[in-house]
């Protein structure tokens, strides 16, 4: 979802067996595919799991499942995935990763690379074991890159698809000979032996329709008057739950796009409800300026990423607007959004530690490896496409986002080193960052 770039054909790989590399290329945002909204609930599938059994049965040393390994298990130093090195030698087969691009999300290649190859490595997977590669934007180069790690032996295929339609190609390929999938970041809702692995999408939206509520109360906003800027919901299969989960707080119901008009017992109204295509920060820009020129009355603002937040920041800048005037809201706690939290021209911004989802992705790669049957308290969700969409309810696990604003980011993004402490201080100033408690 941070807005797409001119694609590259070609195979990359990012980390190809014995190689780890890490490229550095700055902050960007989550994702894009076709347009799938993925309902997430909460409930337990341990049947769609296979119950709770833990004794191998691929051929290799006995392991189990740890006692209580899932998905709170996780953190920044990785030591969860020591747990699972007998696990990993009781598995079989390479495990495959194709990521989808390098322009419409440098997160990939600043983040999910190297963090899904430390996780492989914590748990015991040699360098011949797993292979990690970039699509880059190519639905032709992801499927040709799935089918080779099946050529090479892999057993399990992890894979963010670019849009459903790949999605789809590698899931049927992968289950034709019989290897498991699990679809990372964004889920694919075909066929079994499928599993989904991100963060709650509904719960992400959740916190910022909650965030922006806060906001408006503690900006002293009167009568609001709101304007909503969604993501790619015609490309994205989380964007659709991202609108759901802050409409479902802001007016009772999941409804994307919500009618203009629409009102809250709060005394909120809504102007507007726009989808921005594709993710598109200069779109969205556009599309925010000819509504704001219209209803110069909006004093409220919701927007579905970080992106989309600064377009409408910098419109609201060119008119004149001071901070703490009309709240924007974001998510991907990108530097950028950051920046524009601490100037208060943000309410905040959703974070979504991948350093968590790669540990999990690669947890549930293992088990699966092995042959053994994943627990509840990894695999403690599901997700299922909404009314009218093909498809089929599929496993998942997912974790818990949080809220960044500035009494909390110090102890979050600039702890974990999401952001930087330097970079983020020197766009704002030593005495606003020593506000927030943050030394750059």
């Amino acid at each position: 979802m941070w807005g797409a770039g001119p694609r590259r054909e070609g195979r990359e790989p990012l980390i190809a067996l014995a190689s780890v590399g890490v490229l550095s290329m700055g902050s960007s945002s989550f994702g894009r595919a076709a347009r799938y909204g993925a309902v997430i609930g909460v409930a337990a599938v341990a049947a769609a799991c296979g119950g709770e059994s833990t004794t191998s049965s691929s051929g290799g040393a006995a392991a189990s499942v740890p006692s209580g390994f899932g998905v709170t298990s996780f953190d920044s130093t990785f030591s969860a995935m020591a747990q699972l090195k007998s696990v990993t030698a009781a598995g079989h087969g390479l495990v495959g990763v194709i990521l989808p691009d390098t322009t419409s999300s440098t997160r990939y290649v600043n983040y999910d690379a190297p963090y899904l190859a430390k996780a492989f490595q914590a748990a015991g997977f040699s360098s011949s074991q797993f292979k990690i590669d970039n699509a880059q934007g190519s639905d032709a180069t992801e499927l040709a890159d799935a089918q080779a790690d099946i050529t090479l032996g892999a057993s399990i295929i992890m894979f963010d698809p670019l849009d459903a339609t790949v999605g789809q190609s590698i899931q049927a390929y992968a289950q034709s000979h019989g290897v498991k999938a699990i679809s990372y970041d964004r889920a694919t809702f075909t066929g079994t032996n499928t599993y989904y692995v991100s963060f709650d999408n509904v719960q992400v939206g959740k916190l910022i329709g909650q965030g922006f509520e806060t906001c408006v109360q503690a900006w002293g906003i009167s009568s609001p008057k709101v304007f909503e800027l969604d993501g790619g919901e015609d490309t994205d299969p989380n964007a659709v739950s991202f609108a759901q989960g802050y409409n479902s707080v802001i007016w009772g119901n999941t409804t994307t796009p919500e009618p203009a008009g629409t009102t809250n017992s709060m005394g909120y109204t809504l102007v507007g409800d726009q989808i921005t295509p594709g993710w598109t920060n200069a779109t969205g820009a556009t599309i925010f300026q000819q509504q704001f020129t219209a209803h110069p009355n909006i004093n409220a603002t919701v927007e579905a990423n970080d992106g989309l937040g600064n377009a409408v920041i910098t419109d609201l800048k060119n008119a004149g607007v001071k901070a703490k005037k009309i709240p924007t809201t974001g998510q991907d706690a990108t530097l950028q959004g950051m920046e524009n939290v601490l100037n208060g021209y943000q309410c905040g911004s959703v974070y979504k530690a991948v350093y968590l989802e790669a540990q999990d992705a690669v947890s549930m790669a293992t088990i699966l490896r092995a042959g053994l049957a994943l627990p509840t308290s990894l695999v403690n969700g599901t997700t299922k496409p909404p009314s009218g969409v093909a498809g089929t309810t599929q496993p998942a696990s997912l974790l818990t986002p949080t809220w960044v604003t500035t009494s909390n980011m110090a102890t979050t993004v600039i702890k974990d080193n999401f952001v930087s402490a330097s970079a983020l201080c020197t766009a704002v100033g030593a005495s606003v960052c020593a506000a927030a408690n943050i030394s750059g």
